[in-house]
């Protein structure tokens, strides 16, 4: 008698203990993030098209757990992006056009989105590198800001050095 009372328990318990467990999925919500990643996307190729690495590098969030990504391995913090795009920007450097293509972007929360998108550095109308990267974007206070950048080469084109 008490087994049949235990699984006649644990039967009518069973319902509430799964839905106890059940996940809600929040659908995706307008953060501003769409408007302010192509916004952002179009100002960095225009800084670096004009050389002006400080305002390239604005766009980034000046923590030190801020990272990049590169064929290069990771760098982390600000100033390790900045040493590694300086020789770009010194004088008489040689640095081609930058623009960006394909852009997809995706709010996870209201403070974290991603941001996937091909850049590619072009000289005249011929592509000379490009590659997908993905940004991984935070609100902040002062706006949405690069908190991780994974960026990509795919092989050079045929004839470049």
């Amino acid at each position: 008698m008490v087994r049949i009372a235990r699984i006649a328990l644990g039967l009518v318990a069973l319902p509430v203990l799964l839905s106890a467990c059940r996940v809600e999925i929040e659908p995706e919500e307008d953060t501003g993030l769409e408007p302010a990643a192509r916004a952002m996307l179009e100002r960095s190729a225009g800084d670096w098209n004009r050389g002006d690495l400080d305002a390239f590098l604005s766009d980034y969030h000046d923590v030190a757990s801020t990272t990049f990504v590169s064929s290069t391995g990771l760098l982390t913090g600000v100033d390790a992006i900045r040493q590694h795009y300086a020789p770009w920007f010194q004088p008489g450097a040689a640095r081609d056009s930058l623009r960006f293509d394909s852009v997809h972007v995706r709010s996870l929360s209201p403070m974290i989105g991603i941001v996937t998108a091909r850049w590619i550095l072009h000289e005249g109308g011929a592509t000379r590198f490009s590659g997908p990267m993905t940004l991984v974007m935070r609100r902040t206070q002062a706006g949405w800001r690069i908190t991780h950048d994974h960026s990509s080469s795919d092989p050079a084109p045929a004839g470049v050095d």
